[in-house]
């Protein structure tokens, strides 16, 4: 199995403290006769015995400081506890695996520390055991109280490589001073740049943990999005639904109605099948168009013809249904439309002409379908009755789209629709959309 560099470490200040005690013993006994008085032998041997009882009664307390300071890190806020930063109150030498930052662990640093002195003192082979504050300073003491710990450490060690302490010539103290200067400055320069990776590394997992929550945020907007996308299109869908239904099936049934009519009041067989055929044709073709809107297809006018065509052909056999003269015109050079843009001006005459049918009482209606440069315009004009358009909007029988539906049906592809009547000077309906060729 794998270990962790947290598992490492936490091995290491278990067993570590023992493993550089026992070696810096072993060496401090062999150099013992050379090195230390009798008297100071004792010294030492009660020294050790104090380390050991420091370091045990630590071991049994770190993992209960350790699962205190989890529970506590659950529900406390971060900046809490002894007025420092959330950036100064994370350990400062990789995973944290002491307990920082609490009185039990700077309590045993203190009491690790002096002893591990007194001992390099007495005799330089204990600097090994005194080095430990080299490594977890930065994890048992605040900054300012780590950095004189690792002074402490420096003066016991560089004690022990310029021969021993104190200094008993003048030569050892000036190697001493040179020793201590070269491990202070060695040593709190290496802490100040783990600091600055460490500070590096919180800042980079700061920045990932806002990415991840500004990618949850976008998740959940883009999901918002899509569901607000998909009901605007299923209420677009149902407008254009209901306006197609108008279009083909309301006013199909408008017609065969008024054939029906003339049928049951007249006693002309020949007129009436006439009428009869009318109506059946009629029926028949308000049956496709309205297939073929639920499919979304051109209008079957539109499947053989061009725009032009297909509205004079509507122009003439609206004229021959209703008995109202009426003329188509072009003007301009005319030019393939888009499907789209082709079908939209064929609703709006084939509504315009069937509220003029209805609504107007006209004896003459005139449709033109103009090209001009960018913009198509399509006019229908009649010599009806008229009506104060800004007062009323006329509506189909029965409570239609009317008016309202020619111009949303306009300006779903980026036109307009204006409307010009007056009460006994008939009505003008315009239809300005942009012009796009079919492809």
């Amino acid at each position: 199995m794998t270990t962790t560099v947290e598992e490492r470490w936490a091995q290491f200040f278990r067993y570590g403290p023992y493993a550089l005690l026992g070696l810096a013993t072993l060496l401090g006994a062999v150099a013992a006769p050379l090195l230390m008085t009798r008297r100071e032998m004792y010294a030492a041997g009660a020294l050790l015995l104090a380390v050991l009882a420091v370091q045990a009664w630590w071991s049994r307390a770190v993992p209960r400081l350790l699962a205190a300071g989890a529970a506590g890190a659950a529900g406390a806020d971060p900046t809490a506890g002894d007025g420092r930063t959330a950036g100064e109150g994370r350990q400062r030498h990789g995973a944290r695996v002491l307990p920082e930052g609490t009185r039990a662990g700077r309590v045993h640093f203190a009491l690790r520390t002096a002893l591990a002195f007194a001992l390099t003192w007495l005799n330089p082979f204990f600097s090994i055991y005194a080095c430990l504050g080299y490594f977890d300073a930065g994890q048992l003491l605040p900054p300012r109280a780590a950095r004189a710990g690792l002074m402490v450490t420096a003066v016991a060690v560089a004690g022990s490589q310029s021969g021993g302490l104190p200094p008993d010539s003048l030569g050892r103290w000036v190697a001493f001073g040179t020793l201590l200067a070269f491990n202070a400055t060695l040593t709190i320069g290496l802490d100040r740049l783990v600091a600055k990776e460490t500070e590096k590394a919180e800042e980079r997992a700061e920045t990932i943990a806002a990415l991840e929550r500004a990618l949850a945020e976008n998740a959940a907007l883009h999901a918002q999005l899509v569901l607000q996308a998909r009901e605007a299109g299923v209420a677009d869908e149902r407008r254009r639904l209901a306006a197609e239904i108008h279009d083909t099936i309301a006013q199909g049934l408008t017609g065969v109605i008024a054939q029906l009519q003339v049928v049951s009041s007249t006693a002309d067989p020949g007129l009436a099948r006439e009428h009869l055929d009318r109506a059946q044709s009629l029926a028949r073709r308000s049956l496709g168009e309205a297939r073929r809107s639920v499919q979304n297809l051109s209008p079957a006018a539109l499947e053989h013809d061009t725009l032009s065509q297909a509205l004079r052909k509507t122009v003439g056999e609206w004229s021959e249904r209703t008995g109202v003269t009426a003329r188509f015109t072009v003007t301009g050079a005319e030019e393939p439309l888009h499907g789209e843009v082709a079908a939209t001006l064929l609703r709006i005459a084939q509504e315009a002409l069937a509220n003029t049918a209805r609504h107007s009482g006209a004896f003459r209606a005139g449709v033109t379908l103009s090209y001009m440069g960018d913009e198509v315009t399509l006019d229908v004009r009649d010599d009806g009755r008229g009506f104060d358009h800004l007062a009323e909007v006329p509506r189909t029988g029965g409570g239609g789209f009317g008016l309202d539906g020619m111009r949303a049906r306009a300006e779903r592809i980026a036109g307009a629709l204006a409307v010009e009547s007056e009460p006994g000077r008939g009505t003008a309906i315009s239809a300005r959309v942009p012009l796009v060729r079919h492809d």
